[in-house]
């Protein structure tokens, strides 16, 4: 029997590689799927995260799509409340708008994340979502 702390079989696309970040608490993988090759400009990469794992609070210059293809996890805008997601949630991020994503604390969760407009910069990462944070969500 498979428990939802175990790594979904279901799983798409590869895990990929540990992501070595002071910008993640818990840990988490990444599969770059289309890098920025100065072809298409429109990174899109599978992250997998498990159980408990989450990213710092981070904002997007030109905005991120998020495809989540398994488990369950959080999405939270700064000022609203979080929102669960599973397989099948699309959250559209608009631009600037300071977030956080993560699994939940008793399960895996991946997304394919797609950042929009790529030319106007990196990500900025923000300070990290505390455990009395992430506690108050269950």
């Amino acid at each position: 029997m498979v428990t939802s702390k175990e790594m979904p079989k279901q799983v798409i696309f590869p895990k990929g590689e540990k992501i070595a970040s002071d910008h993640f608490i818990g840990t988490a993988w990444l599969s770059m799927l289309v890098p920025d090759d100065g072809t298409y400009h429109c990174p899109i990469y599978n992250v997998t995260f498990e159980p408990g794992a989450r990213n710092n609070w981070h904002k997007h210059p030109g905005g991120q799509i998020l495809l989540v293809t398994g488990g369950r996890g959080y999405y939270q805008e700064e000022g609203k409340p979080a929102q669960l997601l599973s397989a099948g949630s699309v959250v559209t991020i608009p631009p600037q708008v300071k977030h956080w994503h993560g699994a939940a604390p008793d399960s895996w969760f991946v997304h394919i994340g797609i950042t929009s407009n790529p030319g106007l910069g990196d990500a900025e990462w923000l300070k990290p979502v505390t455990d009395e944070e992430y506690a108050e969500l269950n």
